[in-house]
């Protein structure tokens, strides 16, 4: 989707990491974050698959959130930062099977913070850095088969917070969007038997896309929310006020 939102070039000269990158809502950001002139580089899974249209600069890179060293030399690789969009994320199954609980906090929350505290330096040296996590409706709610999930993103709330305080000081503004229903592929097999029910309950009477979520992340990151920081910002369409 060709952006018309904000104005040509907003990014002109940025460099932005977007993690979980390779698909859904992360390929949705960082196509948007590049239509708006930024370098990105898509980190996450499957990086060989992502089709990226011509004329944008993105450099897809195969890394797996949890692999610490991995994370560290990708980092000390760049020479600049501006925006961080920690967007890694996963909702698993048997997620009371406590080998399934850990491996969601592991992606869902600890490679949020270690991602950020790596990025700390370069984003210092930028003037318009920013973070921008990825919560949860579920960090409001809590869900029976998704208590990973829900703790992670309650936890990523938090580290947002926190660490919106302890990097002001070096200018470096730290947010989180709280996506509602988003139709993506991780949406899909949920369609059949909550589908009805979530369109119910949502004002809009739809899901959301993709886009809707790479919208708002751009503005995060840009200087029009240079005095927006700690906020966890709700895309439902309305969902939670419901």
């Amino acid at each position: 989707m060709k952006q018309i939102t904000f104005k040509e070039g907003l990014f002109k000269d940025a460099t932005a990491v977007v993690t979980g990158g390779t698909s859904g809502l992360g390929a949705a950001t960082a196509m948007y974050l590049a239509e708006l002139g930024a370098k990105v580089y898509a980190v996450g899974l499957k990086a060989d698959l992502l089709e990226i249209p011509e004329g944008l600069n993105i450099e897809a890179v195969e890394l797996d959130v949890t692999d610490e060293s991995g994370v560290e030399q990708f980092i000390q690789g760049l020479e600049s930062l501006d925006i961080l969009f920690n967007g890694a994320g996963v909702n698993l199954p048997n997620q009371h099977d406590f080998k399934s609980f850990k491996k969601s906090i592991d992606i869902n929350l600890n490679s949020v913070f270690h991602i950020s505290t790596l990025a700390r330096p370069l984003l210092a040296k930028s003037k318009i850095a920013s973070i921008v996590n990825v919560s949860s409706m579920l960090a409001i709610f809590g869900y029976a088969d998704a208590p990973a999930y829900s703790a992670s993103k309650g936890g990523v709330d938090q580290v947002t917070k926190s660490l919106a305080i302890a990097y002001a000081k070096e200018g470096i503004r730290v947010n989180a969007v709280a996506p509602g229903w988003i139709d993506t592929p991780l949406l899909e097999p949920l369609k059949d038997t909550l589908g009805k029910g979530i369109l119910d309950r949502t004002p809009f009477n739809r899901f959301g896309d993709p886009v809707e979520i790479a919208q708002v992340v751009a503005f995060l990151a840009s200087p029009a929310a240079s005095f927006i920081s700690g906020a966890i910002l709700p895309i439902d369409g309305g969902y939670s006020i419901m």
